[in-house]
């Protein structure tokens, strides 16, 4: 079990920025320090590194990527504000500021910013947990959104059936799909033979097959006869 992160079965009894602040409470630096010694790496950047994690450690915290993004600094008025905010802005980060209560507040809410902070921190095992759950996350949108999709076009596709087939019974009821265009005569036959066909697909079955836009123009015509003998039938004619 990496870095001190709890089991599967454990992680719901510690939040998850408690479990990030253990890691770095965990973690040896000082290795990462001897390589700052010999001049491999900037100082700058270890010391901006060092505050960063001191900062979260003392005053901030984060979200569950399964609720929210959410990472925050608590702040002791605008001039540790404006530090906090500083050192993060070194790393190309967007921290934004929100008083709370008479507090000073350091803000991220983008994920992938989020992640840059962790991993800046030296939270390996926060921020595998953190990318992994966003992950799964956009992966669950985007099958929503398309099931969702899917099932309002289905919607359309059953409801325009069905007032398709009315106008269509009703043609035939008063007027008789014989007395009407050929062309016109056809597309309703097939759209009684299979009510919950798109047009794309009646428009394919066709003697003479068209495309959608064909049989839509169709549709409309026959809609509009419909129209007519619902009118006629209105007026008392």
């Amino acid at each position: 079990m990496p870095g001190g992160f709890m089991a599967q079965g454990s992680k719901s009894k510690v939040s998850f920025s408690s479990r990030v602040k253990d890691e770095l409470r965990k973690k040896d630096f000082t290795a990462y320090e001897k390589v700052i010694n010999i001049g491999n790496v900037d100082s700058r950047d270890f010391e901006t590194r060092s505050y960063v994690r001191e900062r979260f450690l003392n005053s901030g915290s984060v979200t569950d990527p399964k609720k929210d993004y959410h990472l925050e600094f608590v702040c002791d008025g605008a001039e540790d504000a404006d530090r906090v905010s500083v050192e993060l802005r070194t790393f190309g980060l967007e921290p934004r500021i929100m008083d709370r209560n008479g507090h000073l507040v350091v803000y991220l809410k983008d994920a992938s910013q989020i992640s840059d902070v962790l991993n800046l921190m030296g939270a390996v095992d926060g921020l595998m947990e953190f990318e992994n759950t966003r992950i799964l996350k956009e992966v669950s949108e985007k099958v929503n959104r398309r099931v969702n999709c899917e099932t309002a076009n289905l919607q359309r596709t059953v409801s325009a059936g069905i007032r398709q087939i009315e106008d269509i019974e009703l043609i035939e009821k008063e007027l008789g799909l014989r007395k009407i265009d050929p062309g016109l005569r056809e597309i309703a036959e097939k759209r009684l033979e299979d009510p919950n066909a798109s047009l794309a697909e009646l428009a394919e079955r066709l003697s003479e097959p068209i495309g959608k836009s064909g049989a839509n123009h169709r549709m409309r015509k026959l809609a509009s006869i419909a129209d007519e003998l619902r009118k006629k039938t209105a007026r008392g004619v």
